[in-house]
């Protein structure tokens, strides 16, 4: 049986509400020391907000978010700071600084939660760019003259620069081409491999799903409504959880036959 030593995450009866819309009702949903959790769902179903809640961007109307143990609610600043020193976090559209190069960008957690000096936080920074597959000129670089797929890369060396023992990712693939996707999904599983982390993916990317995740929980109606391994969801009898892997299917289609056509 499952301890509460055993879980990074514990969402405990969550509710979110913005005026009269509900977004989670009642939801609840832990994740284990060391697996990789995707969050699905279909389009208002509450995924990203429910990763503002993780992180403590913003609090949940009602329920309890519990990380490693601890109630997000109830801790003072200082014990907040030392919470996030253990948690890396890559936005959807990177949230890199555009005046700072990329090895800059990689250095700010560094510079914030560490004593390093400023020699040893660009050394680190170059490790962790380097460790990420780009190559040694892009920590140069600023943002905007980063392809797609590089500034994905970028984004999750800054989220790595303290070796976190939980990363946070939102939408890692979103608007990447499918080799560009591919070489961030096998950047993921490497990450993993190195030091563990627990890793929550929002992604409505049905092929990282399928090859990244342990688990994927389905979100919808207010609530966890499936949670399980991708063979056992394809094959969930939910008729919202059985809509939304057909949709995104078709979606695929349609995607792969306009690339033909442009092609």
């Amino acid at each position: 049986m499952a301890t509460a030593g055993d879980f990074a995450i514990e969402l405990q009866q969550i509710g979110t509400r913005f005026g009269s819309q509900v977004v989670h009702d009642g939801l609840d949903l832990a994740v284990r020391r060391g697996e990789i959790l995707g969050l699905a769902g279909g389009s208002g179903s509450g995924k990203s907000v429910l990763l503002r809640e993780m992180i403590g961007l913003q609090r949940p109307t009602t329920g309890r978010v519990m990380i490693f143990g601890a109630d997000l609610a109830t801790l003072t600043p200082p014990q907040a700071l030392e919470l996030r020193r253990r948690w890396g976090v890559m936005f959807q559209r990177g949230g890199l600084f555009g005046a700072l190069n990329v090895r800059r960008n990689v250095g700010l957690p560094l510079r914030e939660h560490s004593d390093l000096g400023g020699a040893q936080i660009g050394r680190l920074a170059e490790f962790r760019i380097a460790q990420t597959g780009l190559p040694p000129d892009a920590g140069l670089k600023l943002p905007d003259e980063l392809s797609g797929g590089m500034l994905k890369r970028a984004a999750l060396a800054r989220a790595i620069a303290l070796s976190p023992e939980l990363l946070f990712l939102d939408e890692p693939t979103s608007g990447l081409d499918p080799a560009s996707a591919a070489g961030v999904h096998e950047l993921i599983l490497r990450t993993h491999a190195l030091t563990r982390p627990s890793i929550v993916i929002v992604s409505h990317d049905l092929d990282l799903l399928w090859q990244v995740c342990d688990r994927v929980a389905v979100l919808g109606e207010g609530r966890v409504l499936a949670l399980d391994a991708m063979a056992a969801l394809a094959r969930h009898e939910h008729p919202t959880v059985r809509a939304y892997f057909s949709d995104q299917r078709r979606a695929r289609a349609s995607a792969a036959a306009l690339d033909g056509v442009a092609a």
